[in-house]
């Protein structure tokens, strides 16, 4: 897990404040009943130009400002402002080193029963330090879970809200307390959803799969990246549709994709060797081609990097 070296200064209650002044009383609606939605988003340090580059901040602010609908969520800043409260965080943040975001939309009033309307919703966000949140390299060995995804229609995982993260923390701690890395999580019809706590793709026959919005998944940024760089750079043919178990086990490749995660490549399955066991070719040249962007190296994508300073 990522160890925490928070920033300094956090938003809060419309003000940016001390980290250790933004609490939340126990009678907080969101944290008796759960009831907030966050993003995460990260910010890369580019060495040479003595700059931090959030990656795809707009797109991560847009999702979360349309998942407010479903949640029954109106807060007071726009989405311009969201923007700005982001950038100015890392400003106070004061790292020169990769950075993460978490902007929160929460339930804040004090108020007993488990409700969305007409409940006071309020925004704060803070930030940390961040490296690598899972191995990257030498690639992880996973094991598909006992416990199902949540459907959409009881709670949607589109939406990253913060109770479904229990479900997201059974899942990964199970698989940890087996002695594996990570954890896959099928829907309750048994075809694949993703992994804990990120989008998952597939290898086989040199094109590339991954599970459809329909699948009971988050609808990544990182995935939605992905996608982008295998079809425009790549040329590679990319397939949403539903993926069997069994496939994981006969795929050429497979690998992670998320903001925590970036492009994480999957050595094993259920202690069944992926391919050769070593992360393949065309998982490295999607992780190349990404690292490469977030990083501001590709002027092709440069827009999708926001600058701090």
């Amino acid at each position: 897990m990522a160890s925490m070296n928070p920033g300094q200064i956090a938003y809060f209650e419309g003000e940016y404040v001390p980290i250790a002044d933004a609490k939340l009383s126990i009678l907080t609606h969101a944290f008796n009943y759960g009831t907030g939605i966050f993003e995460g988003i990260r910010g890369y340090y580019n060495k040479d130009e003595d700059n931090i580059l959030i990656f795809r901040l707009q797109e991560h602010i847009d999702r979360l400002v349309r998942n407010c609908n479903v949640m029954c969520m109106d807060i007071d800043e726009s989405p311009e402002q969201l923007t700005e409260i982001c950038i100015e965080l890392v400003k106070k943040s004061g790292f020169r080193e990769d950075v993460y975001i978490r902007p929160i939309i929460y339930k804040s009033e004090h108020s007993l029963g488990p409700k969305l309307n007409g409940i006071e919703t309020k925004f704060c966000c803070w930030t940390m330090a961040l490296g690598d949140y899972v191995d990257v390299d030498k690639g992880l060995n996973v094991a598909v879970s006992s416990w199902r995804r949540l459907g959409d229609n009881a709670i949607p995982s589109r939406v990253k809200a913060t109770g479904s993260y229990i479900n997201s923390a059974l899942a990964r701690s199970e698989s940890c307390q087996n002695g594996f890395d990570e954890a896959i999580m099928l829907r309750e019809d048994g075809t694949v959803a993703e992994g804990s706590a990120m989008n998952l793709f597939m290898v086989l026959d040199g094109k590339l799969i991954t599970p459809p919005p329909t699948s009971d998944i988050l609808v990544g940024i990182t995935r939605n990246t992905v996608m982008q760089i295998a079809a425009d750079e790549l040329g590679i043919e990319v397939i949403e549709r539903p993926i069997s178990r069994t496939e994981l086990y006969v795929c050429d490749e497979l690998f992670f994709t998320g903001t925590g995660a970036q492009v994480a490549p999957v050595r094993s399955v259920d202690n069944r060797l992926v391919g050769d066991g070593n992360p393949g070719a065309i998982s490295k040249q999607l992780q190349d081609a990404y690292f490469d962007i977030v990083q501001g190296k590709n002027p092709k994508y440069r827009d999708w990097c926001a600058p701090v300073f």
